[in-house]
């Protein structure tokens, strides 16, 4: 059984998330401010967070700063707001996810069932198979143990840009555009998908280069898309 956070200053809103999660099967933890949810994630082993953009003491940008200091779980922010800058701020501290309020619950619910399963392919492993081993230069991907590493050192990723990398390093040399990125990695049709996917790429160009500015793996192609450098 899965284990969700739900944290939002509004406690009809979290009543009725944990309502239509708790029919999916899922096990529902509640909190209502960030100091809150910070202290069930010490406590819990927990699967997913649903956390609100606004809220006392503790905010949600500021509460999945923290939690990316030393998790990758999946995390969906909720917004009242509906402006691609409100969006891009929850994306940018961490995020993988967000849904504007109002929200339909059945979207809601199908967005944790897609992160839960990225979640699950990400902890999974391949037991009985040749190691699925990606490498370029020194920056190497066993997929198999979900283990990434830029010159034999560890770098944590969290689930969105880990597929990402991995559906680049499957294809070196490959430039993909941010439509089909976005529509492999999210498995919906990429509209309004520019800033989504750009943040994500800086994030893990962070990540994986010496010089984000100037980086040696993951490549821009103008006005085309993305690739990772092959023959490095």
């Amino acid at each position: 059984m899965y284990n969700i956070l739900v944290c939002d200053d509004d406690r009809e809103i979290v009543e009725a998330i944990e309502i239509y999660l708790s029919q999916e099967g899922y096990r529902i933890l509640k909190a209502y401010d960030g100091i809150e949810a910070l202290g069930i994630l010490e406590k819990e082993n927990i699967n997913l967070l649903i956390i609100d953009v606004m809220m006392p003491r503790l905010d949600g940008i500021r509460a999945t700063l923290k939690i990316r200091e030393k998790n990758s779980i999946p995390i969906i922010i909720l917004s009242a707001k509906s402006e691609d800058a409100d969006k891009i701020l929850g994306l940018n501290v961490g995020a993988d996810d967000y849904v504007t309020k109002p929200f339909s619950p059945l979207e809601l619910v199908a967005r944790v069932k897609s992160q839960l399963r990225r979640y699950n392919q990400l902890g999974g492993s391949g037991q009985g198979e040749q190691e699925k081993i990606y490498e370029v230069g020194g920056l190497k991907i066993n997929d198999d143990l979900k283990e990434v590493t830029v010159d034999g050192e560890p770098v944590k990723l969290t689930p969105i840009e880990y597929n990402i990398l991995l559906l680049l390093m499957k294809n070196q040399g490959r430039v993909f555009s941010i439509g089909q990125i976005y529509e492999s990695i999210w498995n919906e049709e990429a509209i309004g998908a520019d800033n989504t996917v750009a943040v994500h790429i800086r994030h893990i160009r962070e990540k994986i280069e010496i010089n984000p500015k100037d980086p040696r793996y993951l490549k821009v192609v103008w006005g085309v898309g993305y690739k990772i450098e092959k023959g490095i």
